[in-house]
């Protein structure tokens, strides 16, 4: 289908609603040289109470103009980086007046580039020197989503058929929750995602470079998902309820609220959910002389619920100590369907037997965590912060699968494997970390050290049932305990180089001392432990040029790693049936990736970026055929010999009219994946791959904001083997707000035409499989959202160590 002109159609359908009303303000942005201010971020405010009552931004030419201003007294600010915020105070408007507040002047100023952004009105993506930010609070086409939806929509991430996230074609991202670090990979990682709705999410961080400060975990660098927390003084709150149905219901409902005095800060955050879902799969392998036709469905049941609450206490003007505790529990009831028609490759057409595994899952999650935080900060530079954490989660699966071989007509049952899976993970994670910053030699120097230990028991245990008796088999039941102690400590430095020249550098160390110990239920099979224990260094490297007013440059490098972790290291045999399974790899070795990153920015607006990666050793899913079963092919994980990724990444907001906003994002990748395994299994991959996302948002009459969003993603490859082909998706929403603001309600269409899956064709060793996945993505969202209490903020808050490090330049 040709999508120009509808996409076409719907644009100009909903520009024709752009209408004026009410009174207005206008004037014109200058520096005190004369020079026209583009692009300013502009926010009207109410005089008597400071809410926010309107916001806008200047266009090429530095002038503004803000429409359907009620009469009242109000106040205006300006922000724009590089000059000191702008206000106009003592602004009165009467009914239907148009007001010219003339020309406005900014005065210039040193400032840090990622302080420099205006809370009333976010942009749906702010590019800052060391990190992009997706604001997901107030874009309509969210409602109704889930984290791992959005991290499909963000600028630069790539989520593929199994879940896993890369960025700028990078694999190994390391994912963050207000600034801790998720322990959580593979399915466990997913079911997480899904389970946080975007009521809860403010924001979504992209740090593809992180400065030595950060953990050097994650070769694609840092995904922090920060949650909504309410800054305002005195008691406020809001709940949040969500309905969405597709081809199964969704519901969510959720709340906040804080209670803040001069010293005192209570807050919390509380959210459950219930929703029905699907995931559909088809795959055609070819391999040792069959052919197979595969089925999968799945259909998922789940609930869950979550609770943070947290308090900071202000003990003076410098000190303040927090605490933070969060709760939640995660269940799903799976049942699936895995249909296997096998023939052989010199009759394709003739059927030989068809396997039928019909599969009952109960998946349970239990996570606990708490902070302690003590932070100084004098306002002059000199900080020092110290957080004590303490992570539980508790997984519990069991699964119920009976593998039947029927004849050709599905009639004759030729033999039967009926098994049962008990496999419980517990995770603790202990982190120590102390930050400490302070001016020097006209820069700023920083260090620190992070002490952090994970312990993982995972049990294994594999059940076959014989006579209506369920035996343990001992060949394939296993306990995998895997213990990991790093030791980090760093310093970094950054000061100007002249007027327009801004540097940092930073050296990072990390100790690693790791052991996988695989406990076997035969001494025959038992296998001497896993260990690891390696010193590794991590330079990184910022420079930033301001090469004219609006021009500015920044290039980036560093060195990063990833660990294998419990859930990649241990081989036992996770199956869908007797001929699908996966396992994991225990001769595993960590990746290192070396990054550079070239960014240009015009007009403090468009942004663009140029990357190079290599990765040594890079650890990649792969499809293979098993050793023992010839009709059986698996995936594993492996180290490939090297990958080398190019990547450049643009970000573009444009004002296409005073009412209508534009925001496209794009992506491009060329990939080379690199392994020799011996005996034929060779990988040699390059693809090309591109992204495009763009967002349309307008304001209609009747405090009516409409959005429609979209993406389309180009060929590809997932892992080290798997070419994916082109998806792309469309969003509509719709959004009003009424009792001043206070009462929102949103409804959204997502994924219209149904288009979010994926294909596509690995060929490994052998094995050929071509494949195809659709899931529950088409879906109508309705949000009714209501915020009480008083809005005026305050501006004093306590920093995290990471929140604290978002103000450095060239991280």
């Amino acid at each position: 289908m040709n999508m120009k002109p509808l996409f076409t159609s719907l644009l100009l359908l909903c520009g024709l609603f752009a209408n004026s009303q009410s009174a207005s303000i206008k004037g014109s942005l200058q520096s005190t040289g004369g020079e026209a201010i583009p692009f300013a971020n502009i926010a009207l405010f109410t005089t008597n109470d400071s809410v926010l009552y309107k916001a806008g931004i200047s266009n090429e030419s530095g002038r503004f103009e803000l429409k359907g201003i009620g009469a009242g007294n109000y106040f205006l600010k300006a922000i724009y980086l590089g000059y000191q915020d702008l206000y106009q105070r003592s602004i009165e408007v009467n009914e239907s007046q148009e007001l010219n507040l003339g020309v406005l002047i900014f005065s210039s100023q040193t400032v840090e580039l990622a302080e420099a952004t205006v809370t009333a009105s976010r942009a749906m993506v702010e590019i800052k020197p060391d990190r992009t930010v997706f604001n997901v609070t107030g874009t309509i086409n969210s409602t109704g989503s889930d984290g791992l939806s959005l991290l499909r929509k963000a600028p630069s991430v790539t989520v593929d058929n199994n879940d896993n996230i890369s960025v700028l074609g990078r694999s190994g991202v390391l994912l963050y929750v207000d600034g801790k670090r998720l322990p959580l990979t593979g399915s466990d990682l997913s079911n997480y995602l899904q389970s946080l709705s975007a009521d809860q999410i403010d924001r979504i961080e992209i740090i593809t470079n992180p400065g030595a400060k950060y953990e050097a975990e994650g070769n694609a660098g840092i995904i922090d998902i920060r949650l909504k927390k309410d800054e305002s003084q005195g008691g406020n709150g809001t709940l949040n309820s969500t309905i969405s149905q597709g081809v199964y219901f969704r519901g969510n409902l959720s709340g906040s609220g804080n209670y803040r005095k001069k010293n005192f800060n209570l807050f919390g955050t509380g959210n459950i959910g219930t929703g029905e879902m699907f995931n559909r799969m088809r795959f055609h392998n070819e391999l040792n002389n069959s052919v197979q036709e595969e089925i999968n469905q799945h259909y998922n049941d789940r609930r869950n619920f979550d609770i943070r609450i947290g308090a900071d206490y202000f003990i003076n003007k410098f000190n303040t100590i927090g605490i933070l505790a969060s709760a939640g529990k995660f269940t799903n009831n799976n049942s699936s369907y895995n249909r296997i028609e096998l023939a052989s490759s010199n009759t394709p057409n003739i059927i030989d037997s068809i396997l039928v595994a019909d599969n009952t899952l109960d998946y349970e999650r239990n996570q606990q965590s708490y902070n302690l935080n003590y932070r100084f900060d004098n306002t002059k530079g000199r900080s020092l912060n110290i957080d004590l954490d303490y992570g539980m989660y508790a997984n519990r699966s069991n699964r119920y699968q009976p593998n039947y071989y029927f004849d050709p007509k599905e009639e004759v049952i030729y033999s039967q494997l009926i098994n049962s899976f008990d496999t419980p993970t517990d995770i603790d994670i202990y982190t120590v970390t102390v930050d400490y910053e302070d001016k020097l030699w006209g820069g700023k120097l920083g260090f620190g050290s992070k002490l952090s230990k994970v312990v993982s028991d995972n049990t294994f245990l594999v059940y076959k049932e014989n006579q209506g008796v369920f035996d343990l088999e001992n060949q394939r039941s296993n306990i995998f305990k895997y213990d990991e102690m790093v030791y980090a400590g760093y310093v970094s430095y950054g000061r100007s180089l002249g007027e327009n020249v801004e540097f940092s550098a930073g050296l990072r160390a990390e100790q690693t001392d790791a052991k996988g110990d695989l406990q076997t239920f035969l001494p025959e099979l038992q296998e001497p432990p896993v260990e690891l224990n390696y010193l590794n260094w991590f330079p990184t490297l910022g420079l930033s040029w301001k090469a004219a007013p609006k021009h500015m440059f920044a290039l980036n490098s560093g060195r990063r790693i990833n660990r294998p972790d419990y859930n990649v290291l241990n081989p036992f045999r996770n199956q869908i049936s007797e001929l699908s399974f996966e396992k994991g790899n225990a001769k595993l070795q960590p990746e290192i990736v070396n990054n550079v990153e070239l960014g240009y920015t015009y007009a403090y607006r468009y942004n663009f970026k140029l990357g190079y990666s290599k990765t040594s050793n890079q650890i990649t899913r792969l499809i293979a055929p098993d050793d023992v079963n010839p009709l059986a092919g698996f995936i594993t994980w492996a180290n490939l010999a090297e990958q080398t990724v190019l990547s450049f990444n643009a970000s573009v907001p444009i004002q296409i009219t005073k009412k209508w906003n534009a925001y496209f994002n794009a992506s491009a990748s060329h990939i080379d994946n690199q392994a020799n395994y011996g005996e034929g299994a060779i990988v040699d991959v390059q693809a090309f791959t591109y992204s495009i996302y763009q967002q349309h948002t307008f304001n209609l009459p009747w405090n009516l904001t409409a959005e429609i969003s979209g993406y389309y993603s180009g060929p590809g490859v997932w892992g080290g083997v798997f070419l994916y082909e082109s998806n792309w998706s469309l969003d509509v929403g719709l959004q009003k707000k009424f009792l001043n603001n206070r009462l929102n309600v949103r409804i959204s269409g997502s994924d219209l035409f149904y288009q979010t899956g994926w294909d596509g064709v690995s060929s490994f060793d052998g094995l050929v499989s071509t494949g195809s996945g659709r899931w529950d993505s088409r879906r109508a969202s309705l949000s009714i959202g209501y915020r009480f209490g008083n809005d005026k903020v305050k501006s004093r808050k306590r920093k995290t160590g990471m929140e604290a490090e978002a103000g450095r330049v060239g991280g």
